[in-house]
């Protein structure tokens, strides 16, 4: 690739890639400013990501709008630790969702999930009582459960429901506990439980409680494994478009670098 091709590529690539620095960082604040306290638990890491972001195309678009191999060294060496990052994360995004694929129960059309099915990394997070504590509010003021009547009118309707994994383990208790449904967010329990699972008795009826502190609400950690499986896809269509800028980074490192050797004369 000649010198004003791959300088080309660079600058402009860079150039586009700053903008999406900026828009990243943005987007941090304005998370930052409007939404709840909930979410506002990663407008730091958003906004780090822009900044990072910023800094590296900035160094790269500098190195190839001036020619200078020091900042196009620093740029590849900086992108190379990404990619590598990168390829880090998404093997072992692989390995620890390679489990948990939630059993299915008579007469439901949705399937219950039990947290001894998952990776022992996932119950560690989930059983962490700061982190589950911050999730657990969350969950409350998500208004997930509260909002169950309001879409399944009669009681057909929400036996026939497909629950999420959320709905199906934090607004309702295990189905082998054997309480008979009055409602989308009521259940009979008068009735002694068929089941020794102690979510049978840790969950209520009342909004603030259901079960959200039963282990199966912890299947939380479904979503968790459906979004580490989204990232990693990710990971890997961002890896083969970094590689590609990589390879055109080093042709401009190369071109420059050869400009900049001084020629020796030839001796007659």
């Amino acid at each position: 690739m000649s010198t004003g091709t791959s300088t080309f590529v660079i600058r402009w690539i860079n150039f586009f890639t700053m903008i999406l620095g900026i828009g990243v960082i943005c987007f941090g604040i304005w998370m930052g400013v409007h939404h709840d306290q909930c979410r506002k638990s990663l407008t730091l890491p958003v906004m780090g990501l822009g900044a990072s972001i910023l800094l590296i195309s900035f160094i790269g678009f500098l190195g190839a709008w001036k020619n200078v191999v020091v900042f196009l060294w620093v740029y590849l060496v900086m992108l190379c630790l990404i990619l590598i990052a990168i390829m880090v994360s998404t093997v072992l995004a692989f390995i620890i969702t390679n489990s948990g694929s939630g059993h299915a129960v008579n007469g439901l059309r949705y399937k219950e999930y039990h947290l001894q099915d998952y990776s022992p990394w996932f119950l560690k997070q989930l059983n962490d009582s700061k982190h589950w504590r911050r999730l657990r509010s969350c969950l409350v003021k998500s208004e997930e459960c509260n909002s169950l009547p309001k879409r399944f009118k009669t009681l057909k309707e929400y036996k026939l429901a497909e629950l999420t994994p959320i709905e199906a383990g934090c607004c309702r208790p295990p189905s082998e506990c054997g309480y008979p449904v009055v409602n989308a967010s009521y259940y009979d329990l008068s009735y002694h439980p068929v089941s020794k699972n102690k979510d049978c008795k840790l969950y209520k009826n009342a909004r603030s409680i259901k079960c959200y502190d039963c282990d199966s609400c912890k299947l939380l950690a479904q979503y968790m494994k459906m979004e580490w499986r989204v990232v990693a896809i990710f990971n890997v269509i961002l890896f083969v478009v970094l590689s590609f800028v990589y390879f055109v980074g080093c042709c401009a490192r190369r071109n420059v670098s050869r400009i900049d050797t001084p020629k020796m004369p030839r001796r007659r």
